[in-house]
C-alpha cells in the first residue's frame, strides 16, 4: 500500500505554525528595546552562533545587512580563534542560541563584555548564565519540537528566523528604507537592474537607424525601416511626437488579413500607443508591461517635454546586460 505522507507534511505545517503564533503572543517590550538599542548603536550587528543556530544566524545577518542595517554573521567555532577580532564596542551581538547555553558562545562571553559591545539573546530559555549575562533577551522558546522524535531542531529554528526577520523589517520601517535604497544593495542580476536602472540606462536612443516613419509612410516602405533597426517594430512619428507604434505582431496580423502593402502606415499602427518616460525605473515599465490584459514587448519612450527619445523592449529589462 502507497504511504500517504500528506498527513505528516500537515502535521510539521501544523505545529510550526503554532509555535510561531505563541512566540508572537508572548512579544513584549522587550523587542522594542532590541530595536531602538540597534538603532542607537554607531556599529554593526554581530550575530553569532553555531550549529543549525548558526545557519539562522548567517541568514538573519544576511537579511539585515541586506535591508539597511551593516551585519555579518560570526561563526561561534571560529570567533574563540581569532574571529572575534571583527567585533568592536559599539556593536550589538546578536546571539542565537535554543538551549541558552551553547558552549562556544559562553566563552565568547568575558571577550565580548571586556572589549564592551552590547549583547542580545535570541534564546529558548532565560534561566540560564548565558542568558543572565545578556543586555537584553528576546524570548524564543518552543514547547516543543515539530521533529517525530522531538529532537532535531524544526520549529525552535523556524522561531528564531521569524524573529530575525521581524527584527529586519522594524529596523527598516523605523530607518524608512526605501526602494531606491534597495536597490544600492541589490546592484547585481535582474533584480537589481529593474530597481536600479532607469529607461534611458537601456533604452535605444533616436538615431539616424532608428525606426522611425511619418504617417503617410507607405506600409512597404515602413517595413523596409522597421527590417534595419531589428527591434522588433517602428514608431509613427509627427513633428517629433509620438502618434503610434506598429510591431512584428501587427505585420503578422495584417499579412494575414490580406492587407494591402500600399497603403499608409497610419491605417494600421496602434494609435496613441502606451509611452513611458525615460526617467522611469526598469522595475515600473515591467509591471506596465505585464499589466493584467496585455503582453507589451515593444515601447516608445519620450522625454520630459513629450517629444520622442528613443524605444524600449522588454528584453531590455529582463537581460543581465
Amino acid at each position: 500500500m502507497k504511504s500517504n505522507h500528506y498527513k505528516e507534511a500537515h502535521r510539521i505545517f501544523d505545529a510550526e505554525i503554532a509555535g510561531l503564533n505563541r512566540t508572537k503572543e508572548r512579544l513584549d517590550e522587550s523587542f522594542n528595546r532590541a530595536v531602538e538599542l540597534i538603532l542607537g548603536s554607531k556599529g554593526k550587528v554581530v550575530v553569532a552562533g553555531i550549529g543549525k543556530s548558526g545557519i539562522i544566524g548567517h541568514k538573519i545577518a544576511a537579511t539585515l545587512a541586506s535591508t539597511g542595517t551593516s551585519a555579518v554573521y560570526l561563526n561561534a567555532g571560529e570567533a574563540l580563534h581569532g574571529d572575534l577580532g571583527i567585533v568592536n564596542a559599539e556593536d550589538v551581538v546578536l546571539m542565537l542560541s535554543n538551549s541558552a547555553g551553547t558552549t562556544e558562545l559562553v566563552h565568547m562571553l568575558p571577550s565580548i563584555k571586556q572589549i564592551g559591545a552590547k549583547i542580545i539573546g535570541l534564546f529558548g530559555k532565560s534561566d540560564t548564565a548565558l542568558a543572565q549575562a545578556c543586555d537584553l533577551l528576546l524570548d524564543a522558546s518552543v514547547e516543543k519540537e515539530a521533529c517525530s522524535l522531538g529532537l532535531a531542531p524544526m520549529t525552535s529554528s523556524t522561531v528564531a528566523l521569524v524573529m530575525g526577520d521581524a527584527l529586519a523589517s522594524a529596523l527598516m520601517l523605523a530607518r524608512e528604507f526605501k526602494p531606491d535604497d534597495f536597490a544600492v544593495y541589490h546592484p547585481g542580476g535582474n533584480l537589481g537592474r529593474r530597481l536600479l536602472l532607469r529607461v534611458s540606462d537601456v533604452m535605444h536612443p533616436v538615431t539616424e537607424r532608428f525606426p522611425m516613419v511619418v504617417p503617410e509612410l507607405p506600409l512597404r516602405e515602413a517595413l523596409s525601416v522597421m527590417s534595419i533597426s531589428n527591434l522588433g517594430g517602428l514608431i509613427v512619428t509627427e513633428a517629433n511626437k509620438i502618434k503610434g507604434v506598429f510591431t512584428d505582431g501587427d505585420l503578422r496580423r495584417y499579412v494575414l488579413q490580406g492587407c494591402s502593402l500600399d497603403a499608409p502606415i497610419c491605417d494600421f499602427m496602434t494609435k496613441d500607443p502606451i509611452t513611458v518616460q525615460d526617467t522611469m525605473r526598469l522595475g515600473e515599465i515591467l509591471d506596465l508591461m505585464e499589466a493584467s490584459g496585455r503582453k507589451i514587448y515593444f515601447v516608445p519612450v519620450s522625454n520630459t517635454a513629450g517629444e520622442l527619445a528613443g524605444a524600449l523592449r522588454m528584453h531590455d529589462i529582463v537581460s543581465d546586460g
